[in-house]
């Protein structure tokens, strides 16, 4: 008996899982999708790269004391774009070229602690 228990409980868990992990609106109106322990959201405007971190529970994060490179495919080739602290929970950064949305690529951070995380966009 207990084993069916175990089962419904883990056949139960398995789609939240799976549903953690995938890309939805944010509040800024970017992409959010989940970074390690944080989630991250992708704004651009023209050349502006804005980066928002909040909790798992999207709580705002403050930004201070994080590192980023966002990673975009602009015109079908990658352009790095170096992100730095802008207050808040933002990383901001600027490419050399338009950026169209939706956006396709990576943002890579390293947290004060000096733990990483990637946040994919596709």
């Amino acid at each position: 008996m207990n084993y069916r228990i175990l089962a419904l409980a883990a056949a139960l868990t398995i789609p939240s899982i799976a549903n953690a992990h995938e890309p939805r609106p944010g509040p800024n109106g970017g992409t959010l999708v989940d970074a390690g322990a944080h989630h991250v959201e992708l704004v651009t405007k023209d050349t502006s790269v804005e980066v928002y971190l909040s909790d798992a529970s999207d709580a705002p994060v403050l930004s201070e004391g994080f590192k980023g490179t966002a990673i975009l495919i602009v015109e079908g080739k990658p352009q790095r774009v170096a992100l730095e602290p802008s207050g808040g929970s933002q990383l901001l950064g600027q490419a050399a070229a338009p950026v169209a949305f939706p956006v396709k690529g990576a943002v890579q951070l390293t947290a004060p602690d000096g733990a990483t995380s990637q946040a994919k966009f596709e």
